[in-house]
């Protein structure tokens, strides 16, 4: 659905809405915690309801911790509603973990445990805030959130200020912080181990002599890009969508269109990750409450680096700024926060006739749009590849630093990897829920799950080789199987029944899942198993509620209800020829490795959408044959001859 009241707000919408909240006085110390968009119902725009143009605040009273919930009409200029939220919490202020570190070093119970590990210069120690929901084991680490802000903490030691604190943790010293009360409520000394001393630095001067033998690399598009930007709205070739910003999400697709016979068909209204989860596996007193909710705790949006042009990004770039409403709800810019940009993608299609032997090649481009977070030690990029056959392929990639923790000498862990003579890396997941609200030729639709099965051999296959398909329509929320299965190739389409190509296969898309496709581990009385209970299951289908746009809720923050995918779908409710929503959890088990130390290789996860006879044939029969530069030798003194691929 293309329509203006879905695009992410302006940086004059945020200081409306900043200015209507302040009019208010709805608390007493504004924090603006996330500002954005509140998108309206589409069933009301489908009948031609007039529907406002709404922004929703996530605020929080810096003076008693509360958080409400507003909306604001910008077209009436006023306050349309104002909730407090009594389960969960705003996502954190950046600026409340800002002070966390300042007001723990001045604690003499802290200053006190660093100093039985030969600590006394607190220049030298880092300290990382961590969420504290799971902080619910008595006689341990035991904290009642409600009503309040809190934030854990887990300690690093850096030799010099560009020190990988990462490799030298403190162990076994967690505070707790009340961030509105700005008091350290608790320091936990679970006792003294040994400090990793060892350096370990990624940086360049520290892993000499580099390569020498890298020969230079470059992309370039004489003519220009080959897509065009209009306000939010991008256009590559026989593709159209609207690129939109979330704080909470960071980038959202909206009205996703491909053209067909000179006409655009609806794929995909809505399309953004929704939630993603980092549970740690290491089961002792002071590792068991880390997890980290990296959109609804922090803000994968308030956290979108600014990309650089060869390095983060490479070709022919054109970069889009994301605005986010700062916590005092004025508008802020992360520069070049978006990229997008082409690639090269291998080959489209190839046949070699062997009768005439005429060659027929096609090279395939994709369209990226990417954008990549930093939250803590790790970052996620993001890739949206749109392919010239409408097909669409999601990635996510996994860069960063693991966690550690700090081990006697010759110790080995059950639940990490030995990676230096003191330090240990912890099995953890990374488990991302991504919300795919699809219009398939329409809302109209209808998700199959398709697994492959070989035929008993009998009167139906007497020779033993066929090969049939089970279809089980997901007619309601728990039908199905929720699990990937690759014996069975599993994947599902989503059909518009009322609708048929030429061949009389409905039309539709059929969703691929990747090969990362693990499943929350943690389970009872764990929390994090509670809270996230969206991981699982790897694929959910819900009938499409504007209520219902974060797998978790809209307040994991120190929620403890498991509000969100399984408390909705626990209502079964019908989603045959309806407008649905696909939500897939795709995962990282991450079982260390010494070669992720002290920086680790990119890790790859993703899925697929392709068209699966929503066309009559193949859609890049068009792409016309690129020109290449051929070399008739194997010799370095060959000079390149043009050849068309074909």
């Amino acid at each position: 659905m293309r329509n203006p009241l879905f695009d992410s707000l302006t940086a004059d919408e945020m200081r409306r809405v900043a200015a209507i909240v302040r009019r208010e006085n709805v608390a007493e110390r504004l924090g603006f915690s996330a500002v954005y968009t509140d998108e309206p119902d589409k069933r009301l725009l489908r009948e031609g309801v007039d529907v406002a143009r709404r922004a929703r605040v996530l605020l929080v009273d810096r003076a008693t911790g509360a958080t409400h919930d507003l909306v604001v009409d910008l077209d009436a200029d006023t306050l349309v509603s104002s909730a407090p939220i009594t389960d969960g919490a705003a996502p954190v202020l950046l600026d409340e973990f800002d002070l966390v570190p300042d007001l723990i070093k001045k604690d003499p119970r802290y200053i006190e445990a660093l100093a039985k590990r030969g600590i006394t210069d607190m220049d030298k120690v880092q300290i990382d805030p961590w969420g504290v929901a799971n902080m619910a084991v008595p006689g341990v680490l035991d904290y009642d959130v409600e009503g309040r802000r809190l934030a854990g903490s887990v300690t690093y030691y850096r030799d010099f200020p560009a020190d990988n604190g990462y490799a030298h943790p403190v162990e076994g010293v967690i505070a707790v912080v009340d961030l509105v009360t700005l008091e350290v409520i608790d320091v936990h000394d679970f006792g003294v181990r040994p400090m990793n001393t060892a350096p370990s630095n990624y940086t360049a001067d520290a892993n000499q002599p580099m390569r020498t033998d890298i020969a230079p690399l470059e992309i370039t598009q004489p003519q220009g890009v080959g897509f065009t930007i209009d306000g939010p709205e991008l256009t590559w070739q026989k593709w159209r969508f609207r690129i939109n910003w979330h704080p909470l999400e960071g980038l959202v697709l909206h009205a996703v269109e491909y053209q067909d016979d000179g006409e655009y068909r609806s794929v995909l209204h809505r399309a953004s990750l929704g939630e993603m989860v980092v549970p740690y596996g290491d089961p002792s007193k002071e590792h068991f409450w880390r997890s980290a909710f990296d959109a609804g705790e922090f803000g994968l949006g308030k956290l979108a680096n600014s990309l650089r042009l060869g390095c983060d990004c490479l070709g022919e770039i054109v970069y889009l700024d994301a605005v986010n409403a700062g916590e005092d709800g004025e508008p802020t810019t992360i520069e070049n926060a978006i990229c997008i940009h082409e690639e090269d993608a291998g080959i489209l299609w190839k046949h070699t006739d062997w009768v005439t032997g005429e060659v027929d090649v096609r090279r395939s481009r994709r369209l990226v749009v990417s954008f990549i977070a930093t939250v803590g030690n790790y970052h996620y990029g993001f890739y949206w590849n749109f392919y010239q056959d409408a097909s669409i392929q999601v990635e996510v990639k996994l860069l960063g630093i693991v966690q550690t923790r700090s081990v006697e000498k010759g110790e080995t862990s059950a639940h990490g990897t030995r990676i230096a003579e003191n330090l240990v890396a912890t099995y953890h997941q990374h488990l991302f829920s991504f919300r795919l609200d699809p219009e398939v030729d329409g809302w109209e639709n209808t998700v199959v799950q398709n697994d492959a099965y070989g035929v008993p051999v009998g009167p139906e296959n007497p020779y033993g080789n066929a090969i049939g398909v089970h279809r089980t329509v997901i007619d309601h929320e728990l039908a199905g199987d929720d699990h990937t299965n690759t014996q069975s190739s599993r994947n599902w389409s989503i059909l518009n029944r009322s609708k048929t190509n030429a061949w009389g296969n409905p039309v539709g898309y059929k969703f691929l899942p990747g090969w990362s496709s693990a499943t929350m581990l943690a389970q009872a009385p764990s929390l994090v198993a509670k809270r996230a209970g969206f991981a699982t299951r790897n694929m959910w289908v819900t009938p499409y509620s504007p209520a219902e746009m974060r797998p978790s809720g809209d307040f994991p923050n120190q929620s403890r209800s498991g509000d969100g995918l399984p408390r909705w779908t626990a209502q079964d409710r019908p989603t045959e020829d309806t407008d649905v929503v696909l939500w897939h959890t795709l995962g990282v088990t991450h079982v260390p490795r010494a070669e992720d130390w002290p920086v680790m290789p990119t890790e790859v996860a993703g899925f697929h959408l392709l068209p699966a006879n929503f066309f009559d044939k193949n859609p890049a029969l068009d792409v016309p044959a690129s020109q290449s530069a051929h070399t008739s030798g194997s010799g370095h003194g060959d000079r390149p001859t043009d050849q068309h691929c074909h």
